[in-house]
């Protein structure tokens, strides 16, 4: 499967001198595959190092943390020889090792001519980090455009990334968007689903919903093992939460989370504030604050740490965790299901960068998004599931607020190319959004 980091991964490679890369993620994004298979295969030899599989590995960062006694010490412990001139060294799960983290440091400074990745599920639940000594990066779940990519339909593929405006193309996307709403972004689940494409479609998705219910079971027995001081019941009752305070949304937007409800005798934000931050920090969920009234950039100004709505990192595991079949995705009632396809444009959001994200809300009008263009402008994005495209809230905002342009987001083919101002695109599109918004 193609990665579309990868392509930063080898402009790092290509630099003169270079800092470690460190990459961030939940667990089962594809972290070692990126690293191993896709960045490593540009690489005459890759020596990986997995400090969960193999905790003894750490006895190499025990006493020195100089990069030419780690790489010695890794060549004893290993059998392997390393030539820090053109192979690849691979610290993988390094939050499983405090002292190769801090030996990140040392690599910039001493070695910066030398490849070194990390990689790591509970970067963010470091206590020590080496700031300012690493490039780091985020790998999410596939995004849609990464979805097709799996596809090796190359015309598919070309009508996503050209924007294609024809009910050719329109009809193929949208069919792909529905599949990709089932399957999610997870790597397994995607190849399984492509892997499994002879098979009958009931052995193709209970084979997929097999993956999601094991990768659910393993992020639930995660909470266990790393929560810490934070009380892991507590981090799963938010995680549970999260799906079904979305579900409860049909055509309308998605609500902000509510504390009420979700464990007993506990209802305020101080008392979950420890549990939705071990999440976040875990890549385990996706945050977007509303704003009130006349929003101005930047965005971030204006946000209220206790008032915000709660996204799963993955559509195709919040619909496993709320029992949604591939049939019922593909059946017409299904398009009024707002949540999912607000949680998928989140997610795509994500995947452009734009984390955490931004609504709006006034009196009774809401915009699921809204979005800051490189010269401080605020522009809305509406989000409609269905093909009911009449938006009262958008129109509520322009208004109100007279932005340079806006965004409506539906299950129809769109408004035409040369519309600039006032612009429909399918939800498929979504990732496009970051270059639209700024595009002049």
């Amino acid at each position: 499967m193609q990665r579309i980091l990868l392509q930063q991964l080898l402009a790092w490679k290509q630099k003169p001198q270079r800092k470690p890369l460190l990459i961030d993620g939940a667990r089962q994004t594809g972290k070692t595959y990126l690293l191993q298979n896709l960045l490593g295969s540009t690489f005459p030899h890759v020596l990986r190092i997995d400090f969960l599989e193999s905790p003894s590995m750490a006895e190499a960062f025990a006493s020195s943390l100089k990069p030419e006694d780690v790489i010695s010490s890794l060549e004893l412990l290993t059998g392997q020889v390393f030539n820090p001139a053109t192979d690849l060294l691979i610290l993988d799960e390094i939050g499983e090792c405090p002292r190769a983290v801090t030996a990140l440091k040392f690599f910039a400074e001493q070695a910066p001519q030398m490849y070194v990745a990390a990689s790591g599920s509970n970067i963010g639940l470091l206590t020590a980090f080496p700031v300012g000594k690493v490039e780091q990066h985020n790998l999410r779940p596939l995004s849609f455009h990464e979805f097709l990519l799996a596809t090796n339909e190359t015309a598919l593929v070309n009508a996503y990334e050209s924007r294609a405006n024809s009910s050719a193309a329109h009809t193929k996307l949208f069919e792909k968007l529905t599949d990709y709403y089932f399957t999610g972004g997870m790597p397994e689940a995607v190849r399984t689903w492509f892997d499994m494409a002879t098979a009958s479609i009931v052995e193709r998705s209970y084979a997929v919903s097999k993956i999601h219910q094991d990768l659910v079971q393993g992020y639930l027995r995660d909470f266990g093992k790393y929560a810490g001081k934070t009380n892991s019941t507590l981090i799963e009752s938010v995680f549970r939460s999260i799906p079904s305070q979305l579900s409860l949304v049909l055509d309308d937007s998605v609500k902000r989370f509510k504390f009420k409800g979700v464990v007993e005798r506990k209802s305020r934000y101080s008392e979950f504030d420890s549990a939705i931050t071990w999440l976040e920090k875990c890549r385990l969920v996706l945050k977007n604050y509303p704003i009130e009234g006349m929003p101005r950039s930047p965005l971030a100004a204006y946000q209220k740490e206790n008032y915000f709505k709660l996204f799963l990192f993955d559509i195709g595991l919040l619909n496993n965790m709320l029992g949604i079949s591939l049939k019922e995705i593909k059946q017409q009632g299904f398009e009024y299901k707002g949540y999912l396809a607000e949680n998928f444009v989140q997610q795509e959001l994500a995947a452009q960068g734009l984390e955490p994200s931004y609504s709006w809300f006034d009196a009774r009008a809401e915009i699921e998004f809204i979005l800051s263009d490189s010269e401080g402008n605020v522009i809305p994005v509406e989000v409609k599931s269905g093909k009911r495209t009449r938006a009262k809230s958008l129109q509520s905002y322009i208004t109100k607020c007279q932005p340079l342009k806006t965004f409506k987001l539906t299950a129809t083919q769109g408004s035409s190319p040369l519309e600039q101002q006032h612009i429909v695109l399918p939800l498929y599109y979504s990732g496009h959004l970051a270059y639209l918004v700024n595009a002049h």
